[in-house]
């Protein structure tokens, strides 16, 4: 059973929604206030800043990724395997967090105190990503072309889950799973 949300996490969510329907910038602090149906000091008692929210969003994003491949990259297992647990959990974060993945993918740039702590997680995610990925091709497990645009490719697809995924009431988290491993891994394979 999932616990109860705190206030400030309702409060971050709440953001998090506001954030991906009219963007980081639009958004006031009076907003959040009135979609929260509370007057706007008030969430200084839970708050410090704007600023402080989308760190909150962002930064909990990045390190839930950058955790994720790290055990992917460090199991055990075929390279295809770990390209196929990317997809799954790519799809799992993305289904759990698509007012939050908007922030992540549109708002990261105003990011300031945390700007160079998310690049380190960005960068640190997919050097792992692309080590797997050239590791296959040494492998021969998939087709030797350049790493740099299979991982891309791949993360395109795979960054603008959270706008589709919503769409879809009856997404099932582990039938589209496999479906992105046929489209995205098995265009790959050798």
């Amino acid at each position: 059973m999932k616990k109860p949300e705190t206030r400030k996490e309702e409060i971050i969510n709440t953001a998090a929604k506001l954030f991906k329907e009219k963007g980081y910038s639009a958004v006031t602090m009076r907003d959040l206030a009135t979609a929260m149906g509370m007057k706007a000091a008030s969430l200084y008692n839970h708050i410090n800043s704007k600023q402080d929210i989308l760190n909150a969003i962002i930064i909990s994003l990045a390190e839930e990724f950058r955790n994720g491949m790290r055990l992917i990259h460090d199991s055990d297992g075929s390279c295809v395997d770990k390209l196929k647990k990317i997809i799954e959990l790519n799809v799992e974060i993305s289904r759990q967090n698509s007012f939050a993945m908007a922030s992540l993918n549109n708002d990261w740039m105003h990011l300031e105190e945390k700007m160079m702590y998310y690049q380190k997680l960005k960068k640190d995610y997919e050097t792992d990503f692309r080590n797997i990925l050239i590791t296959g091709i040494e492998k021969g497990e998939i087709v030797n072309i350049n790493p740099d645009v299979m991982m891309f490719s791949m993360l395109t697809t795979l960054r603008s889950l959270y706008i589709w995924i919503p769409k879809k009431e009856d997404v099932n988290p582990r039938e589209l799973s496999e479906n992105l491993n046929v489209i995205l891994v098995k265009g790959v394979l050798t």
